[in-house]
């Protein structure tokens, strides 16, 4: 480029979390002028406020609930008991320990010009941020998505809990009331609940999970209630809130009938929505409320600026946000451009037991009218289970005809980690007959991998 110089930077990466700062540190250590503009915490979400502090709270509270039923392995474990400000200076100590948590300098270390404000886009290639005007040759939109405040009468009226604030209470509240059944819901009504919260989750669709196969929601709903004393309330939707004393009055209708629940604190996880509001009209970028419109190479309607993560408006994960971010990488300084290609990519739920999900699930196959076979493993089938004296789980494997595997779910201990075999599976388009011919070593959880896909060889 002969006019590199007429612009103040290379890249300028407006974002700071999954879907920026991969874009940003690889363009830097190519020797490019690379800024990154963050208007709220810098590493975004996944390092402050999502995937590392709910999973390491998640995690003390799997050590806990698993060492309070351990009498029946002869364990006494009667006297056992906890301290939540230690718990959260763990939670702060393993955000802390990522390295890019709220942490400028790692930017700064990296070569990147780092500038903590809101970014506005005055032309097409001309920024302002902290009434600073900064051009760039290209732009990385990763701005994100927040919590939306769901039309509820009355709840701006009252206090209450986002999935990013409840992190941060003192304590876990002695009632919570849950708007949304979805993944950061079902999650966090586990963690309280098991920290002796009276937990009340409310959802609309006909089960938790909706977005999971059905089986998974049905599945989390009977450990919920039956195992940690949760009110499950599914076909529900939330009518009004108001206070009551020191606590929340809730009006719900559930099939039709109102009923008031009273709870001391509320918790409103019922979708997030992509942040948009950054002027992209003055930059020629189309987008809707739902998000940024892009080409399968991430760029937008303007060429030179790109897109990435869940400013897209799909909901994805970090996993997802980092590829499409050194995907713009790449798209912006290489000839040859390439798509984003997530076959084979996982999404997980830290419950307990572990939900992970690959490729097409059953609903998804509906949708296509595909002809499918499914098979079920029941986890109570495998040795492993008698020994960690654990039931509660399957694995589901769904191919087509011919008997290629199109997508899985497991639900199971370290679910995580045993949906990569699948993932593979799917990647490089094996057959359940292959996977079933495939040794799982014996008294791993993984063997019910082997027993499902057997099924359907």
């Amino acid at each position: 480029m002969a006019n590199k110089h007429t612009f103040d930077y290379d890249l300028i990466v407006i974002g700071s979390g999954a879907g920026g700062s991969a874009a940003a540190t690889i363009a830097a250590r190519a020797g490019k002028r690379v800024a990154i503009i963050e208007e709220d915490t810098f590493g975004g979400d996944s390092p402050n406020w999502s995937d590392i502090p709910t999973k390491a709270l998640l995690h003390v509270a799997g050590i806990y609930d698993e060492a309070r039923h351990a009498s029946r392995f002869g364990l006494r474990t009667s006297t056992l008991g906890y301290n939540y400000p230690s718990i959260r200076a763990w939670k702060d100590l393993a955000i802390k320990r990522t390295g890019i948590a709220n942490n400028r300098r790692f930017y700064e270390n990296n070569a990147v010009s780092a500038f903590n404000g809101k970014a506005h886009f005055l032309t097409p290639h001309e920024i302002t941020v902290n009434r600073r005007h900064l051009s760039a040759a290209h732009f990385l939109v990763a701005t994100g998505s927040s919590w939306v405040t769901p039309n509820i009468q009355g709840i701006n009226e009252v206090k209450f809990f986002t999935p990013r604030t409840i992190l941060e209470a003192i304590r876990p509240p002695k009632s919570l009331f849950i708007v949304g059944g979805g993944s950061y819901g079902v999650e966090i009504a586990q963690l309280m609940a098991i920290f002796g919260t009276k937990v009340y989750i409310a959802e609309q669709a006909s089960r938790l999970l909706p977005h999971q196969d059905q089986e998974v929601g049905e599945l989390i709903e009977k450990v919920l209630s039956e195992q940690k004393g949760a009110t499950v309330l599914t076909h529900s939707r939330v009518l009004s809130v108001e206070k009551d004393g020191l606590g929340k009055k809730i009006l719900i209708s559930r099939g039709g009938v109102e009923k008031f629940v009273k709870a001391d604190e509320i918790l409103v996880a019922a979708g997030r929505m992509p942040n948009v509001d950054l002027g992209l009209d003055n930059a020629s970028v189309k987008y809707t409320p739902k998000g940024i419109e892009t080409n399968s190479f991430l760029q937008t309607s303007n060429k030179h600026i790109y897109a990435a993560g869940d400013v897209l408006g799909h909901n994805s994960t970090t996993h997802s946000a980092l590829l499409e971010s050194r995907i713009v990488a790449h798209n912006i300084f290489e000839r040859t451009k390439v798509a984003p290609d997530y076959t084979g990519t996982p999404t997980l739920l830290f419950t307990t037991p572990e939900v992970a999900q690959v490729g097409l699930t059953e609903d998804d196959c509906r949708r296509r009218d595909l002809a499918i076979n499914k098979a079920v493993a029941p986890l109570n089938i495998i040795a492993r289970s008698n020994t960690a004296d654990f039931r509660d789980g399957f694995v589901k494997i769904i191919a087509d005809k011919k008997g290629l595997i199109l997508g899985a779910t497991v639900v199971a201990p370290h679910a995580a980690e045993i949906i990569h075999e699948l993932a593979l599976a799917i990647k490089v388009g094996l057959t359940a007959a292959q996977l079933a011919d495939t040794p799982h070593a014996f008294l791993s959880w993984s063997e019910a991998v082997r027993v499902a896909a057997s099924k359907l060889a």
